[in-house]
């Protein structure tokens, strides 16, 4: 029997939780995704996360905490001072379920 190396595949296998449909299982994945975001925008800009506080007006345990996918604190504010220190903008859009 080959190996699984698909982590949907083996979340499924060892709960019977199907992660691509489950409600906490999504919002798990979002806010991954926010976080993993906000990662990658700050390292593509180059800035540590002590430069992108000092840029927000905030300290960089507060970046560190927005880069943290357990973290359940993101807001649309601070979202959007992230975005305009880095030379962006804030996109939100509401999709169908049906969409994922």
């Amino acid at each position: 029997m080959a190996k699984i190396t698909d982590a949907v595949e083996i979340l499924k296998r060892k709960t019977g939780i199907a992660p691509e449909t489950d409600p906490e299982m999504l919002q798990i994945a979002e806010d991954y995704r926010i976080a993993q975001l906000i990662y990658d925008v700050r390292t593509a800009a180059g800035f540590t996360q002590k430069q992108l506080a000092e840029a927000v007006g905030t300290t960089q345990s507060v970046i560190s905490q927005l880069e943290d996918a357990d973290y359940e604190g993101h807001s649309l504010s601070m979202l959007r001072r992230i975005a305009k220190a880095l030379h962006m903008e804030v996109e939100v859009r509401l999709v169908p379920e049906s969409a994922k």
